[in-house]
Parts: C-alpha cells; structure tokens; sequence
C-alpha cells in the first residue's frame, strides 16, 4: 500500500488558482477512476474534477470555500501498486490505481485523459446522491436542492414531474424562469437588522486578504460585509476594468415599437414547430445583431495592438455572446458561428447556453472568441443602460425591458409594446454613422421582423 497526493490541476484554461467548492468525497471512500471527487470553481465556471486513481480516499487537505493555487495538494489517495490498472473492480483488501498524470514544470497537472476508456468507470451513485425526502415531503438529489438554492427557489412550490414525485433540474428551472418574470411586482419589506454580515475568512492577521481592515462596530456587533473577490467575480472585475480604461467607449440608443416583435414571439410559442422550445424576445433580437452584423461589419471586429503597430480584425462570422447573470456572478457564453443558424437552430442554442449558465457549467470554451454581446438587461426591469464592451470586441448591444406606453401610430396614441436599444462601441474601430447605423438596423428588425426574410 503506498499514500499518493493529487495536486490542483489546470483543467485546461490556463488557471493560477480554485476554489474548492464542494467535496464529492470522504476519507475512507473508495473511488474509481474518473469518479468525482469535488466541485472546484476557477475564474470561468464550476468543474467537475475526477479522480486519477482507483483507490481509498486518504484524507482532504484543503477545506471547501478555500482557493488554492495549481499544483498544491488537495487530496491523497490509498493505492497498491501491486493492483495494476484496474477498472474499478478490486478483490477484498487490496485497491486499485491508476497511473497518474506526469506533472507539468511548476507542479501543476493537466486534467487531460486520465485513464484509457477501458480503464474509467461511470461514476457511482454514493447514498448522499439518492433523492432525499425533506421533513415537508419534498423529493429531490443533493445537486438538485442546491441548484433551487442558488436560484431561491422553495422546493416545497415547485410541481415534480419526476418518477415517484421527484422534483428534477427543469422542475426547478422552469420554476425559476416563470418566478422572474415577477420579481419586480412587489417590493420586499426592510428587515429589522438594517445590514446582515456573514463571517469572512481572516488573515493571520486578523484582516481579509486584500480588503481594507474592518471597521469596530458601534452597537458592538458587525455592521460591515468583507467579501473576497475570487473566481468569476475577481475575473470579471478585472476584464470590466480592463475594458474601460483601454477603449474609448460611446454609447447610443433608440427607443421603438417592439409590438410586432411581440406579436412574433406569441405565434412562435403556438406553432407545433417550437413545442419544445422556450422563446422570448431576445431570440428576435439575437437574429437582429446577426442580421445588422452583416451590414455594418466593423461593430463585430476587434482592435489588436502588435509590435509593428495596431490592426483592426474584421471577423466574418459572428461568435455571439449572450451575458448571462448567474449565481456564480457574470458570464458571457457565446453561440459560435451564429450566423449559419436557422431561427429554430438558434433559438435551441439560446435554450442550451442559458441553462448551463444559470448552473455554473459553461465550459471555458463556450466563453472565448466572442465576437458581439447582448445584454437582455430588460429581465431585471431596466429600460436602458451603458453597458461595457466585453474585451476583445468592439460592440454590445443592450435591451430593455418591453412594456406598453402610449405611442403615436398614424397620427394617433395607441397602446404599444414599447423597448430602448443600446448599443456601447470602441470608437477606435466604428465611427458615430456606422454605430448609428447598426443600431437603427437593429430597431429596425425589431419594429419589423418581417424584413429576417430578406
């Protein structure tokens, strides 16, 4: 019997540091190869990280909610060298293992093929996996009940269409998707403790890492939040600043008559043809930016500085980003090549992005090479906004939200969908008339969709 350490891997993004989010695993379980063993979140999204090796869990080295630099030991492993490769399978006293993967220069490991396919094993289903039934009846998986926390949904609202009563992951987010078209109706009353704190890992020190010391109370309990920024908030604060303080932004916008957008997506949700389709009105306005790409080319280009001076890369395709918020803080997934999309292709694509994203799955891929963003910030009940280019593009688009206001259609006032759409732009790549120009265009389909059939 031998003890081995697995180190923190770079699962293939190019990463310093995780953050250990949940273990899969306890001291004395015996695992496969490719078996899960925890949850780590890294500045893209959550991963799954499995095992090695085929062995006994040895002991955790690193507590859930702490970030860890690659390369450090996480976990350790009980293995005989004896066992050979294995499969999984081992007789009575002895483990099997797997060879591990060599380390990189520097201590790291790449996650990268561990095992051969004859070798990896489908993961087991350990009892903390088993649907538990609640002390109210709710049936429901371990990842289930965190994902309903994540997105605030209550179990005990949400109708199970799964076998014997099991609430399963659409229950919960199509639970969540009906619950946000309301969020803004009511208000929530003020609480009686004015702010709520939340203990915050100390430095030996006795200050948070990076954050200023906190202030003593005056009633003698804690009126003051330290929050680390780490993973997707700490990735995302650093491209935002980033982006604005090396592209001259501009913003413009118009605000238009959105009714026969609306009117679309009301036949679309009847037709047999998007039965199992959810569309909204960010699918209209996605084939809207598509179709005004086209049109004015430079809002889809990037500025590249180079030794022998700046170039401007026009991109005859479209990577379209859709910002997503998440419980895990912002992402921008992209649909590559949206532009060979069918209306039904994309709208598909639209359904798929949104749901990997609201769980924390997006893979690093599906993150990079964006070429244009939108930003529904409609869904929150803003009529219009500034938004900051995503680095490495030169255009993002806006939506807000779409409301009835009083409208003046052939001389008179009639009751109409109403929306605003913004767009921000590097004004090192596209001048005010082309910037205008997309964005009419992008009004335009909105006011007329009819015109997608040019």
């Amino acid at each position: 019997m031998s003890t081995q350490n697995f180190p923190l891997p770079d699962v293939g993004e190019g990463l310093t540091e995780a953050e250990i989010v949940a273990w899969k695993v306890a001291p004395g379980d015996r695992v496969a190869i490719n078996d899960v063993i925890c949850e780590i979140e890294t500045a893209k999204s959550l991963v799954e990280l499995p095992s090695p090796h085929a062995g006994v869990v040895g002991e955790l080295l690193v507590d859930e909610g702490a970030t860890v630099e690659v390369g450090t030991p996480i976990i350790t492993f009980v293995t005989d060298p004896a066992a050979g490769s294995g499969t999984g399978s081992v007789a009575p006293g002895t483990v099997a293992t797997a060879e591990a993967p060599a380390p990189e220069e520097g201590g790291g490991s790449v996650l990268v093929g561990y095992g051969s396919g004859s070798g990896a094993t489908s993961r087991r289903k350990r009892p903390a996996e088993r649907p538990v039934r609640s002390s109210v009846g709710v049936i429901a998986k371990p990842p289930i009940r965190k994902l309903a926390r994540d997105l605030g949904v209550d179990l005990t609202s949400v109708t199970p269409t799964g076998a014997d009563g099991e609430v399963t992951r659409d229950d919960v987010m199509k639970h969540a998707s009906q619950a946000s078209v309301f969020r803004n109706i009511e208000t929530p009353e003020w609480g009686s403790v004015r702010e709520e704190t939340v203990p915050a890992p100390q430095a030996p020190s006795g200050l948070a890492r990076g954050l200023a010391p906190v202030l003593p109370s005056a009633a003698g309990d804690d009126r003051t939040e330290s929050i680390p920024v780490k993973g997707v908030r700490k990735a995302t604060s650093s491209a935002m600043v980033q982006s604005a303080y090396s592209a001259p932004h501009v913003t413009v916008w118009k605000e238009i008559d959105a009714t026969r957008t609306m009117e679309l997506v009301k036949r679309l949700k009847a037709s047999p043809d998007y039965a199992d389709i959810k569309v909204s009105p960010l699918l209209i306005m996605a084939r809207a930016v598509i179709w005004a790409v086209r049109r004015t080319p430079m809002v889809n280009a990037a500025w590249i500085d180079t030794e022998a001076g700046a170039e401007i890369a026009v991109r005859h395709y479209v990577n379209l980003g859709i910002a997503a918020a998440t419980p895990r803080g912002l992402l921008v997934p992209n649909i590559k090549d949206a532009q060979d999309l069918s209306m039904k292709d994309l709208a598909r694509a639209l359904n798929r992005l949104t749901l990997t994203a609201r769980e924390g799955k997006t893979p690093p891929a599906d993150q990079q090479n964006g070429t244009i963003t939108i930003t529904n910030i409609g869904v929150f009940g803003m009529d219009a906004g500034t938004p900051i280019i995503n680095p490495g593009e030169a255009g993002i688009v806006a939506m807000g939200t779409i409301s009835q206001k009083p409208w003046v259609v052939d001389g008179e006032v009639r009751p109409r969908w109403v929306t605003t759409v913004a767009g921000s732009f590097d004004h090192r790549v596209i001048d005010g008339d082309g910037m205008s120009r997309f964005i009419a265009d992008v009004a335009s389909i909105l006011e007329e969709p009819a015109l997608l059939v040019d």
